[in-house]
């Protein structure tokens, strides 16, 4: 039944994400960690995170900005590295808290940018990798910090969704190369995390044809609940760790 549970909110995790480009790891890393244990939900979270990417770079494939996706994984790749190396001596409650404050704070910001027609470039997407990077090495999820960013460049629904993902595809492909090469990613963790992260790729299919009829303007406010959403989880999370 534990696994059965794992799978049903692995689709629904899969679903939202592939709508709003982010919360599969927010929604799915609890279940994991009731499931086996938090030592070893980091690393499924990790492996799950690259499958769920790689759908959505499948199913929105003609639509990614691959110039914004060079510009944000050139720096954030090295950096994603370096975060998961020093994961076990950095604690992160003082993050999570950081990072929530911080979502919370970016709905204001967001809609503050958009009255003054203020848009991110190539160079802060680069800088932002490298931030983003180390952060996604060290938390188990720091897909709603990308997402203003990538809203800041001027992406919306298919596109967003397409090119979040194809840049932090190579971030959690880096965090998960450095959890095998220190022993944290053995073969029955990397089994259980390609099956976690089969439901998060059945879901990203299901959430295309939602988008396909979304709204800009509700595509926009259903990211700023999201935010709200995952700022206020990790704080929770930071509080109760």
């Amino acid at each position: 039944m534990g696994f059965l549970f794992v799978l049903a909110v692995g689709l629904v995790a899969g679903t939202l994400s592939g709508i709003v480009g982010t919360g599969s790891s927010i929604m799915l890393m609890p279940v994991l960690a009731y499931e086996y244990g938090p030592k070893e939900a980091v690393p499924i979270m990790a492996v799950a995170a690259v499958m769920a990417n790689l759908s959505r770079i499948l199913a929105w494939w003609r639509e990614v900005d691959w110039r914004a996706c060079a510009a944000y994984s050139v720096t954030g790749i090295p950096a994603a590295a370096l975060g998961a190396r020093t994961l076990l001596i950095l604690p992160s409650q003082a993050v999570d808290i950081t990072i929530g404050l911080f979502l919370m704070a970016m709905v204001p910001v967001r809609h503050w940018l958009t009255r003054h027609e203020i848009k991110a470039n190539l160079w802060h997407l680069a800088l932002g990798g490298a931030v983003i990077g180390f952060l996604t090495g060290i938390v188990v999820s720091t897909g709603p910090l990308s997402v203003p960013l990538f809203l800041f460049y001027g992406l919306s629904k298919g596109a967003f969704l397409a090119t979040e993902a194809a840049s932090s595809l190579g971030l959690y492909v880096s965090k998960s190369i450095t959890f095998q090469r220190f022993g944290a990613l053995t073969p029955d963790i990397l089994l259980k995390g390609l099956i976690a992260g089969g439901s998060l790729m059945a879901g990203a299919f299901v959430a295309k044809r939602f988008v396909l009829h979304m709204k800009p303007d509700v595509f926009r406010l259903v990211m700023d609940g999201i935010m709200l959403a995952a700022g206020l989880t990790m704080l929770w999370n930071a509080t109760h760790s």
